[in-house]
């Protein structure tokens, strides 16, 4: 099976699994919901990675000590991931807040994979994200065609009611001014791969995150998204890096490509 195809099973799989463990527990006690559905997707991802792809590395969000930060002198021969040609970066379940809450669907599953030799800017060669409780996944296999405008921005004069998707818990301090700035409606979401998601089907024009995140949180949405056209960067307009000794990546912006030029020079102004 190609990696992209391997990535959208994979993702589907897990998330599947987390449906069957939502209608088995229930949401009595959310605090062990979320922690088992970590442990369960994290499992069945790394056993099928383990399987499939043995040769790779992983680098997975419930791995003990995924977020240190491992100093480039010291890495080769400590972290198999910064010497090997392939990685794959892996949230088993994003949004864990969102998948405890009933009747919440914007929660998900990330697998993406970085390759050394890639040909894009970003490193990332295959990615899936799935959106179990949506009934659906979006892949690098099967990119999703480039998104329309949202309506209200496609019939607004001036293109002035952009909608931005934003974090329900943590959204950048500055993003109410910009979004005023810019026009824009702020449409809360949960997890980073429900939002991307949304930029990719066109449900909103942007994503912007400044409250910090690591790699895992944005690689395979990116991936995907970028596959399908749209723009992805820091908010400085630096390019995404993945893989990294860090594997801290606090800030994106995804958007449609004709707006990032504006979002970027918009946010120049108030992400200081």
């Amino acid at each position: 099976m190609i990696d992209g195809a391997f990535a959208r099973w994979l993702a589907a799989r897990a998330g599947q699994a987390l449906l069957g463990l939502r209608a088995e527990l229930g949401f009595e006690d959310p605090g062990a919901l979320k922690a088992v559905g970590d442990k369960l997707s994290h499992e069945l991802i790394r056993d099928e990675l383990a399987r499939w792809r043995p040769a790779d590395a992983v680098l997975s969000e419930e791995d003990e000590g995924a977020r240190l930060a491992w100093a480039e002198e010291v890495s080769t021969g400590t972290v198999s991931r910064l010497t090997a040609d392939r990685v794959w970066i892996v949230d088993p379940l994003d949004g864990t807040r969102e998948f405890a809450e009933e009747g919440r669907t914007d929660w998900a599953v990330h697998v993406a994979l970085w390759a050394r030799n890639a040909p894009t800017p970003h490193g990332l060669v295959a990615g899936a994200v799935a959106l179990p409780a949506q009934h659906r996944v979006l892949g690098t296999d099967q990119p999703p065609a480039y998104p329309p405008m949202t309506l209200a921005a496609a019939t607004s004069g001036g293109g002035r009611t952009l909608r931005l998707a934003a974090s329900r818990s943590r959204p950048p301090v500055f993003l109410t001014d910009l979004a005023e700035e810019v026009g824009a409606q702020l449409v809360p979401m949960g997890s980073a791969g429900a939002k991307i998601a949304a930029v990719v089907t066109g449900e909103v024009d942007a994503y912007i995150h400044a409250g910090g995140q690591y790699e895992w949180d944005s690689a395979a949405p990116v991936a995907v998204a970028t596959a399908t056209g749209l723009h992805a960067s820091r908010i400085d307009g630096s390019t995404l890096k993945y893989n990294e000794a860090d594997p801290r990546l606090p800030d994106l912006l995804v958007c449609r490509k004709d707006l990032a030029t504006r979002l970027l020079a918009a946010l120049q102004r108030h992400s200081g």
